[in-house]
């Protein structure tokens, strides 16, 4: 396994490269002109030029990427334009409330999700299969933003019960993550039925039954560990989106993350810091997709790392 852990390591070196060169292209089309913006709108000509010489956009575009692979290598991602420090500094102040979120949303999502698509499947055609199948539709459906507004409106504005924006606590955490959760638990709910369904009919899991093991042990140890490969999968691209960062619901809860940091960045034009948050989305989302390759081998044995 650790050779394939390390050559898979490898492998993400050209990607990140590649990302890096595409994520550069796109930032510099954003319209607008940090120089501008830094110079202020009654700067001349002369002192805008000025600033972009200090910010070194003055060079051509291949210039300035070869320069910020540079300066990568050394560890050296620039200033912010809009608060002047480290954006290094900047990231690690907003990525801690986006893990939190991500985490506490995904975590929500597997377990409820899990047990509702379970509950469904052994109850194939009942009214909890339906009620299920149905929430889980409505679940997909509804934006998260609307979702995240009337949870606010609610239990924020009419009951008091949680912060109504812009709150980092945990009583702050859990109108976010509720929002953020809602879909990929409704799409957790549906993979797991649909693939524990499969796996039921299964020589196994038949066999396990005539030995005359329980229900429970039945369905937990031999059908479900084996349904859960496809949704591991799943699961780990939605994990990979959340930490990606929740612009939308962020932006909702004023919840100052990654997401509430993008949004910034771009009205700002602050293009140190939108190279590297877009740079840290793309490698979370690799590193993600990783652990659910590795992930597989617990759940199955039989998987061999070649």
């Amino acid at each position: 396994m650790w050779r394939y852990l390390i050559r898979r390591l490898i492998e993400l070196v050209p990607t990140l490269l590649g990302v890096s060169i595409a994520v550069f292209l796109f930032i510099h089309a954003i319209p607008g002109d940090p120089a501008r913006l830094l110079a202020g709108q009654d700067a001349t000509l002369a002192d805008v030029e000025a600033m972009r010489a200090r910010l070194g956009l003055n060079h051509s575009l291949p210039v300035q990427y070869l320069y910020f692979v540079r300066n990568a290598l050394r560890g050296d991602f620039g200033l912010s334009y809009r608060q002047q420090v480290p954006v290094l500094e900047v990231i690690r102040e907003h990525f801690l409330p986006t893990l939190l979120l991500s985490v506490s949303a995904i975590v929500l999502a597997f377990v409820f999700g899990v047990l509702s698509g379970v509950m469904a499947a052994t109850r194939r055609n009942s009214w909890l299969d339906l009620v299920v199948t149905g929430v889980s539709a409505t679940g997909i459906s509804i934006p998260s933003f609307f979702l995240g507004i009337l949870l606010m409106y609610l239990f924020a504005v009419n009951l008091h019960w949680f912060p109504v924006t812009g709150s980092t606590s945990v009583r702050g955490l859990v109108l976010p993550a509720v929002s953020l959760a809602l879909a990929p638990l409704a799409t957790i709910a549906r993979f797991v039925r649909s693939s524990f369904l499969e796996v039921v009919g299964e020589d196994f899991v038949r066999t396990a039954s005539a030995k005359g093991l329980s229900d429970r042990t039945v369905t937990f140890k031999h059908a479900l560990r084996n349904a859960l490969i496809p949704v591991v999968t799943m699961t780990g691209l939605q994990f990979g989106f959340l930490l990606g960062g929740a612009v939308v619901i962020e932006t909702v809860f004023n919840y100052t993350g990654l997401g509430w940091l993008l949004i910034q960045s771009i009205g700002f034009r602050d293009y140190p810091v939108l190279q590297v948050l877009l740079l840290l989305f793309a490698l979370e989302f690799m590193l993600v997709n990783l652990l659910v390759d590795l992930t597989y081998g617990a759940l199955d044995p039989r998987i061999r790392y070649g």
